[in-house]
């Protein structure tokens, strides 16, 4: 019986914790995502009117709030914003796409056949005539795991074909852990090898389920205009051609060459794989490129603390979506990322209001809207290059983005399988609500690269992206399953990602309880939290351990 007492004692416990923690508002939730993805905004583009409007409407919130402005200083005082330049780049005119196959040309279309960037190589125009295409398998070198997939192939005046995702992904084993994705999974690490290797351009083949999205989100996230933050030498990340192609052109072009497409991506999963060019094939290209140099802003909150103001706790999301881009089936252009990320800019004012009316923290609160997450997380990996506050003192990162606008889930996630204290504590303390934590249940779509934390763990600051449960309390797994799939098929980097007044925000309002806890117990506390030993970003982090003490 005495054992009973306990988990008795302790339940109740954690219920009064619960019970006592500040609420948060379904109704002024709904509203900031109704105003910030409304078609006044634009579709929230940096570096448009809409980024405009979105800049002054948080800093108008975090004004009402009642926080202090946190970011650039300007004559011994903080700013609201910190400024984030940026090189812009877009397509003027057509893109002319020329297949030569010895016998015919052919011409592709961009955005249907194939999804080509803007050069950002800094070059005003893109321009060669029948470059050689090689298929170089998933575009590898990973020393550790005695990888190469390019086995002394000089790249230099070709075009690079590579699949997407990881060797193993469909295996699920093999030396990149299995499902899960690696950074050598990640698109962004294709571009940048292959420019490290002079390679011409990178095609990359596009497959929805190692992909984790449609050919959609391909076609509205790389036609559009394009940004990067300011390189000196911007040749070494990018090649002069950066593009997806459709997997059916893709096999078609093998066929054409005397391959077969599904039997050579079977031999670029083994690590004997060789590069090999597609035979009597070339690609012409011609397109012209502005490129300059633009300022966007993110934007910084803080509510100071009152015995360790140099320490900070920080919450994060992006303020931008796609902004005005091609049109949809029914002609519609604006891209209002209602829930990509309106939801999270809600969750963070909303976070804002009740730390600013609860009693000063011990520590520092910090809340950081960040441009060009859409870009490529530019905003974070800007101020996580340029902080504002010493990232060796702050205590940890709590990111939200794209969060679930329908009712309670039984669990919650993160982005990735990251192991650190920080996640063990937003699970002991999740508890607490009777939320379960559950493994990122797609590794393989390598969410860990694409939210707004990874440049701040990539430099050792502990950092999670949270991510709602789809485990609804109302219609189980196969309910919140069903509205997530749905979400990334017709919604995701699309037009239709709008606002729907019968959203009730009630399960967004009660996983604020939660974070909001998490931050406050750190803030209020001496601790900091670290990775797990085995981490990939622990040295990091202990190496910067002097500056706490």
């Amino acid at each position: 019986m005495k054992n009973a007492t306990l988990v008795l004692l302790s339940l109740a416990a954690a219920t009064a914790q619960a019970a006592d923690t500040p609420k948060f508002d379904a109704q002024r939730l709904s509203q900031d995502v109704k105003v910030l993805s409304s078609d006044e905004f634009e579709g929230r583009g940096p570096n448009t009117a809409g980024e405009t409007k979105t800049v002054n409407y948080l800093i108008e919130q975090f004004k009402a709030a009642g926080l202090k402005p946190g970011g650039d200083l300007a004559g011994g005082k903080r700013s609201w914003t910190q400024d984030v330049p940026l090189g812009r780049f877009d397509i003027k005119g057509p893109v002319t796409l020329t297949l030569n196959d010895g016998k015919n040309t052919q011409t592709l279309k961009q955005g249907d056949d194939m999804a080509v960037r803007a050069a950002m190589n800094g070059a005003k125009k893109v321009e060669f005539k029948n470059a050689p295409l090689v298929f170089v398998g998933y575009g590898v070198t990973a020393p550790e795991r005695k990888w190469d997939d390019f086995k002394g192939m000089d790249l230099k005046g070709k075009l690079a074909i590579v699949l997407i995702n990881d060797p193993d992904f469909e295996t699920g084993k093999g030396d990149f852990g299995g499902k899960a994705m690696t950074y050598y999974g990640r698109w962004t690490y294709k571009y940048e090898e292959m420019a490290r290797r002079g390679a011409i351009g990178t095609i990359i083949v596009h497959e929805t389920a190692p992909a984790s999205y449609g050919w959609p989100t391909v076609k509205n996230s790389n036609t559009i205009v394009m940004y990067d933050i300011v390189r000196k030498e911007p040749g070494k990340a990018h090649a002069p051609m950066e593009a997806w192609i459709q997997r059916d052109l893709a096999a078609d072009l093998f066929k054409r060459s005397g391959l077969d497409f599904d039997a050579a991506k079977k031999q670029a999963q083994s690590r004997d794989f060789k590069p090999v060019e597609l035979k009597g094939l070339s690609l012409s290209a011609n397109y012209a490129v502005d490129a300059q140099v633009i300022k966007s802003k993110n934007v910084v909150a803080v509510r100071e603390g009152s015995k360790h103001p140099n320490q900070y706790v920080m919450y994060s999301g992006h303020w931008d979506h796609l902004g005005v881009g091609l049109p949809d089936a029914k002609g519609d252009k604006i891209y209002n990322g209602a829930v990509d990320n309106a939801t999270g800019l809600a969750a963070m004012l909303e976070l804002a209001r009740v730390y600013a009316k609860q009693p000063a923290p011990q520590r520092s609160v910090v809340f950081l809207a960040v441009t060009a997450e859409e870009k490529g997380l530019l905003g974070s990996e800007y101020y996580a290059a340029n902080p504002l506050y010493p990232l060796a003192s702050t205590v940890g990162v709590i990111n939200m983005d794209a969060l679930s606008p329908f009712g309670p889930a039984r669990n919650f996630n993160i982005s990735g399988s990251a192991k650190l204290d920080l996640l063990d504590q937003m699970v002991a303390t999740a508890k607490k609500w009777n939320i379960a934590y559950s493994p990122d249940p797609k590794p393989e779509a390598g969410y860990f690269f694409r939210s707004d934390h990874f440049p701040f763990a990539k430099r050792g600051v502990p950092a999670v992206s949270f991510g709602s449960g789809y485990d609804w309390v109302d219609g189980g797994v196969k309910a919140g399953a069903a509205a997530e799939e749905a979400y990334t098929k017709n919604n995701y980097h699309q037009p239709s990602d709008e606002f729907n007044p019968k959203w009730p925000f009630t399960g967004m309002a009660r996983d604020l309880e939660v974070l909001y806890t998490v931050g406050a117990d750190l803030a209020n506390s001496a601790s900091w939290p670290n990775w797990s030993a085995d981490s990939e970003f622990r040295a990091a982090r202990d190496k910067s351990a002097a500056q706490r003490k």
